[in-house]
């Protein structure tokens, strides 16, 4: 009797701890994102406005590498310091990571360069927490328990999605193994984080995927190819930004003069085919995708100026291009499947995340959280498809391989991507 009243002292101790710290992480990072999402739209409104602020993305860029170059120290390392500090990395997540990216995207933003916002968000999560469990003395385990969380914020009050924003940071560390001992706190930081976001009075913008049609079996060989061209898209995009990168690395050594030049080649791109639609967040693309008034070849469009924004070493995440692109893939799939454009639309939205990032089950619930849950069994098909067909390396490089997926498709795009790394 003594020994189950002592266990229950025990997880009631542990749940309330819990409870305390996430509260206080979910505040900061909440707040955090809430100035974070504030600005983005600030920073997009003044660069449509005053186009000619596309000719400073160059200088821009330059900038913040020189910061992170001589001031910066590991923080350069991004999104990939913060999952190898989870999966047993010595490194240090730098408090100084926090103004690094968040001002560098927001610059990023403002001048044009088409990167999305989660890795920002992760990023500034991950060093919360980091630095949080060192303030107040967190043994080892428990600092990764709220590093899992911290990212977990971070994604769910950048997008309004904490069911997705939970599992996020379980799922993304590794393929073949989840953070489960981390379940408690990370949704608990998640659920905080958005609540708080929300509180100050941020809002997400949500889409519908139209009228959800009955299972039939012309409809599941045709959402088959689609998962498979949603695989493939999310393979290209994490492959090709590797693929530039190791380009620009190899050609020019010195991080400022990179970004500089790379730089200047978004500019000189978007002056060449006279648009600017492809730029910085580009949500006009995703309402054009769910009304079917996307261009066919809106998704190449995007895909290409995120791969040389991000590729030359830009700040930013990767999640909102890839909505995008799997949006706008869905939408131009549509017809030629003769499926409902928003419904498809919906899935590739999904689709190329999954694909990119190697978390389908954050995928599939966040699906459920962004177009309810009459499409679950279409969204996790899709979801698991998409993610079978995309190798076994995704945007992250620190992502672990605890369990190699069994390829269905294109087994030669997961080899070629080995050789590279």
């Amino acid at each position: 009797m003594n020994h189950r009243f002592a266990e229950s002292d025990s997880l009631l101790i542990y749940m309330i701890k819990w409870l305390m710290i996430t509260a206080v992480l979910g505040i900061f990072m909440g707040s955090l994102s809430a100035f974070f999402l504030t600005s983005l739209t600030l920073v997009t409104t003044i660069r449509e406005t005053h186009t000619w602020l596309l000719f400073l993305l160059p200088i821009s860029g330059a900038l913040f590498a020189y910061l992170y170059t001589h001031f910066g120290g590991n923080s350069n390392r991004g999104n990939n310091l913060v999952i190898d500090q989870v999966n047993g990395g010595q490194e240090k997540i730098p408090l100084r990571l926090i103004p690094l990216t968040l001002f560098g995207t927001i610059t990023t933003h403002l001048f044009g360069g088409s990167v999305g916002r989660e890795g920002t968000a992760v990023q500034m999560g991950g060093a919360l927490a980091e630095n949080l469990a060192r303030l107040i003395k967190l043994n080892h385990l428990d600092r990764e328990i709220l590093v899992v969380s911290g990212i977990s914020a971070g994604f769910s009050s950048v997008f309004g999605t904490p069911l997705a924003g939970t599992l996020f940071g379980l799922e993304v560390l590794s393929i073949g193994k989840m953070r489960t001992e981390a379940i408690f706190p990370s949704f608990f930081a998640a659920l905080f984080a958005n609540f708080m976001t929300e509180w100050i009075g941020v809002t997400h913008i949500h889409y519908s995927m139209g009228q959800i049609p009955q299972w039939h079996y012309l409809l599941f060989f045709k959402l088959l190819i689609a998962g498979m061209l949603f695989g493939m898209m999310g393979f290209i995009f994490s492959r090709s930004i590797v693929f530039l990168k190791m380009c620009y690395a190899k050609w020019i050594s010195d991080p400022v003069l990179r970004n500089f030049i790379g730089g200047t080649f978004v500019v000189a791109v978007a002056l060449i085919l006279q648009t600017n639609r492809y730029l910085g967040l580009s949500l006009p693309l995703l309402q054009d995708a769910f009304n079917g008034q996307a261009n066919s070849y809106d998704f190449l469009g995007k895909l290409g100026f995120t791969v040389l924004s991000l590729g030359a070493g830009y700040q930013g995440g990767e999640v909102t291009p890839l909505f995008e692109i799997g949006a706008t893939l869905g939408s131009t799939l549509a017809p030629i499947l003769n499926v409902s454009i928003p419904f498809l639309a919906g899935l590739g939205f999904i689709g190329v995340f999954s694909g990119a990032t190697n978390t389908p089950i954050a995928c599939f619930v966040m699906g459920i959280e962004l177009f309810g849950s009459e499409a679950a069994s279409f969204l996790f098909m899709i979801s698991l498809i998409s993610f079978m067909c995309s190798g076994n390396q995704g945007i992250y490089s620190a992502q672990k391989i605890e369990v190699k997926k069994g390829i269905l498709f294109l087994p030669i795009f997961n080899h070629i991507g080995k050789r590279r790394k």
